[in-house]
């Protein structure tokens, strides 16, 4: 007899049975589409943007209304990446549907037309292009979104970590990007970014081309109650439990962020026979193991941290919230170089994402880099 489905995925599509919560936030974001209107949705990372999109993307009222895209930019550099990014996804999900739309993208896209391969099997063309072939990146951006105005269903257009245009060497690309999409009449956007203090820079800053485009929408973190109802349920339907206290430690050891406690969960229904609990106890060694089996990744994500860098962040991760860092008081009691090193350090912590700041409060951004400090000061 085959296993059972572990029912706490943590990567790729999730089924909608195994999919927790998020009602209210999937409701919004399916309105706003529905409405046609641009959402920028922010969260912390690993809180569940990209499933929540894919989750929304899936229902048939989108799926069968729309064409829907999704883009990765994060690993982007330039403005040309980012083009030869959109290309690629466009290709692969919409001029890939039929011959028409595929010899209509090359039809449009006259600045890569030299660039295309072609199929003899299928006698279709093929996007064979390469980074270096993009030598006008603003006419391709206009050629592509020409294409998409083109298509005879409306395209929805998902770009993930959207922050990573602040950080291309090209100084335009905001306002390029806001004078096309404005003219678009067949295509909505869900700007999805991990980096809140830069999205609302982008969207809510009146000197900014984004600003107001878009309907805001924030993920926080699934509630308590909720989370655990749901993986207790999980748990009994394959003969199994968990102890309320065993998710509320794990939940509160990991603030609730949805990738960890997913993980944790995926570990623990794997360990637990049928018929057996998943205790406190159980949950303690399965997060010891996941902080020994994150140890190389965590400590070659701080290898191209600076000195002074490392002493903020410790500083702040031993404080747990702060303030003030550009105070006398605490650059004093944790012997930082000086406020105005601080201010820098805080500046190149926060373009890392290792830190993070709400309403002036700096903390750390990531549970399980806190967890592996604190293990490797024990």
């Amino acid at each position: 007899m085959a296993n059972p489905t572990n029912p706490f995925v943590v990567s790729g599509k999730i089924a909608p049975a195994y999919f927790c919560d998020r009602v209210e936030e999937s409701a919004a974001l399916e309105k706003s589409l529905d409405n046609q209107l641009n959402v920028v949705l922010t969260s912390p990372r690993r809180m569940g943007k990209t499933s929540l999109v894919d989750f929304v993307f899936s229902k048939p009222s989108i799926s069968e209304a729309y064409v829907t895209i999704s883009v990765d930019i994060l690993h982007t550099t330039t403005f040309r990446e980012f083009i030869f990014a959109l290309g690629t996804a466009v290709f692969d999900r919409v001029a890939t549907q039929s011959d028409k739309l595929r010899k209509l993208f090359v039809t449009l896209l006259r600045s890569l037309s030299a660039s295309f391969g072609y199929d003899p099997i299928q006698n279709t063309p093929t996007f064979d292009v390469r980074l270096g072939d993009i030598s006008q990146p603003e006419y391709t951006l206009r050629e592509i979104f020409e294409y998409l105005e083109s298509v005879d269903k409306r395209c929805l257009v998902v770009i993930d970590e959207f922050q990573q245009i602040t950080r291309y060497p090209e100084k335009n690309v905001e306002a390029l990007l806001r004078m096309h999409i404005q003219k678009l009449a067949n295509v909505n956007f869900v700007f999805s970014g991990s980096q809140r203090r830069l999205m609302e820079e982008i969207f809510f800053s009146a000197k900014r081309p984004f600003y107001q485009s878009a309907k805001a929408l924030r993920l926080e973190p699934i509630k308590r109650d909720v989370y655990s109802e749901f993986a207790s349920h999980h748990f009994q339907q394959a003969g199994k439990h968990i102890t309320p206290e065993a998710f509320i430690r794990l939940y509160d050891t990991f603030w609730g962020v949805t990738f960890y406690v997913q993980r944790i969960l995926k570990d623990a229904y794997a360990e637990t026979p049928v018929g057996n609990t998943c205790d406190t106890i159980m949950i303690e060694q399965l997060v010891d193991d996941y902080i020994d089996e994150s140890d190389s990744h965590l400590r070659e994500q701080l290898a191209f941290v600076t000195e002074a860098q490392k002493e903020l962040l410790y500083a702040i991760h031993k404080e747990g919230r702060v303030q003030s860092i550009t105070s006398t008081a605490f650059n004093k009691k944790h012997r930082l170089r000086s406020p105005s090193s601080t201010q820098s350090a805080a500046l190149k912590l926060l373009e890392f994402d290792l830190i993070t700041r709400q309403e002036k409060t700096y903390s750390l951004s990531d549970p399980l880099l806190s967890l592996w400090l604190d293990k490797q000061r024990s």
